[in-house]
């Protein structure tokens, strides 16, 4: 660990840093900028290809120099922008003069004035995030979730006939399968990541109230609501919300957060499930040489990978509550909470990111103990009752609930042979006596 990562304030740039540096390209000071520049350098292109008058002349062949300004951006210019914004006190406008600058050494400076032409600060905020959004969810996001999803369907099929004991209300209940109690986590993150691909990456475009008002002006005849609808979808890749007040309205963002959240939340239902299935020696754990599971007790080999999930899972999941309510609420046509807000969108995701990697982690230790399964169920042997009483059912059998309740509610222990013996007692033909009999806590597992 650097000296840097050790004096961090924040865990995911400190200690959990090596599990989050994949969306410092995305979130980070320097990449925020970047995609500004990025923004700025794209608008200019697109107003030379519009065209204007003035930019009639524009070299079309200096639109590759023009794109480098961004995709050879690195901490040296990001730094040099930072030190223009300690003068101009806006990081915006900083990012503008940088461009104006870089204009003036390719000998461009004739056209430079239409940098940030027409434009507020939140065209370029507006644009550039929910672009660092969408990269960083296709970039570091989609694999990640997909590393869980991949192992546990994995998991599904490789238990899919391992029997075990359900628990409702934490009391035995009718039997389950393992692999099908797995299914029931890969359905759910299916139908949550199915919703989540729905939701567009929105941006807004269209000057200091969202009416184009100075593009307008000063070229009345050009149609920029088409302009600017064609600049964020086919330069960009984004939804162009329209109409909109200064600002983005944020809504699809607040969506794609909540949904996000949901996913957060089966995981962390996940993490419970196996900690409490570790903890009942249903798993045993993979152990790495010279690991310490207790500083005090030398036995212990602690399900910390799901804890860990779970405590990143909480904070993830505030941080997300706070993003999805507070973006969509601005003061009339625009107030300035939403800007420190934004900053923080990669602090969810950093969380959430070192709970997938903790829950997958605990995954791959996992060690089926399948002694432990097979002697719950044997020693459970009450739970066949359900399936006894509706056949009964089945058969017309007088008050079949009943029955089984006054046999399985005694403090006598209800083993194999005491379902037998009862069985005999009932008044139904031998065929149903002997379908009866081989229903075991094993076998009777549903569909």
């Amino acid at each position: 660990m650097s000296l840097n990562a050790l004096n961090a304030i924040s865990p995911i740039d400190g200690r959990y840093r090596s599990k989050t540096e994949s969306l410092a390209p995305f979130f980070s000071e320097e990449a925020l900028i970047r995609y500004r520049v990025r923004v700025e350098i794209e608008y200019f292109i697109a107003l030379c290809e519009v065209p204007l008058p003035q930019l009639v002349s524009f070299d079309k062949a200096k639109f590759g120099q023009l794109r480098e300004i961004y995709t050879e951006f690195g901490t040296s210019e990001a730094q040099d922008i930072k030190e223009i914004e300690k003068i101009t006190n806006h990081d915006v406008k900083a990012v503008e003069y940088f461009i104006k600058s870089a204009f003036d050494k390719l000998k461009l400076s004739a056209y430079k004035e239409f940098i940030h032409f027409g434009l507020t600060s939140q065209d370029i905020n507006n644009t550039a995030i929910p672009l660092s959004v969408k990269e960083a969810m296709n970039a570091v996001y989609v694999p990640n979730y997909f590393k869980i999803f991949e192992k546990l369907k994995s998991l599904s099929n490789e238990w899919a006939e391992v029997p075990m004991l359900a628990r409702t209300h934490g009391q035995p209940a009718s039997p389950t399968r393992l692999g099908k109690e797995i299914a029931v986590f890969v359905e759910r993150l299916k139908e949550q990541f199915n919703l989540l691909n729905d939701i567009p990456s929105a941006a807004k475009f269209g000057g200091a109230t969202g009416n184009y008002n100075a593009h307008k002006v000063a070229y009345p005849n050009i149609d920029w609501k088409s302009f600017g609808q064609k600049f964020v979808q086919e330069k960009l890749g984004l939804h162009h919300s329209f109409p909109t007040t200064q600002i983005e309205h944020y809504d699809h963002l607040a969506a794609l957060f909540d949904t996000m959240k949901r996913i957060n939340t089966i995981i962390l239902d996940l993490d419970r499930d196996f900690w409490t299935y570790v903890s009942m020696d249903y798993f045993k754990q993979k152990i790495k040489k010279g690991e310490v599971g207790s500083s005090a007790m030398p036995h212990k080999v602690n399900p910390i990978d799901f804890e860990n999930s779970e405590g990143n899972i909480g904070i993830a999941n505030a941080l997300f509550e706070h993003l999805s309510a507070k973006l969509p609420v601005s003061r009339l046509q625009r107030d300035l909470t939403d800007s420190t807000v934004l900053r923080n969108i990669g602090v969810p995701l950093a969380h959430t990111i070192i709970a997938f990697q903790s829950t997958l982690k605990g995954l791959e230790k996992l060690l089926l103990n399948q002694e432990k399964f097979d002697q719950d169920l044997e020693n459970n042997w009450a739970v066949v009752a359900e399936a006894i009483q509706t056949i009964l059912r089945r058969e017309g059998y007088s008050n079949p609930y009943e029955a089984l309740k006054g046999l399985t509610r005694t403090n006598s222990k209800i083993d194999k042979e005491a379902i037998a013996n009862f069985i005999e007692t009932l008044e139904v033909s031998e065929a149903v006596k002997k379908e009866l009999k081989a229903i075991s806590p094993s076998n009777y597992t549903g569909i």
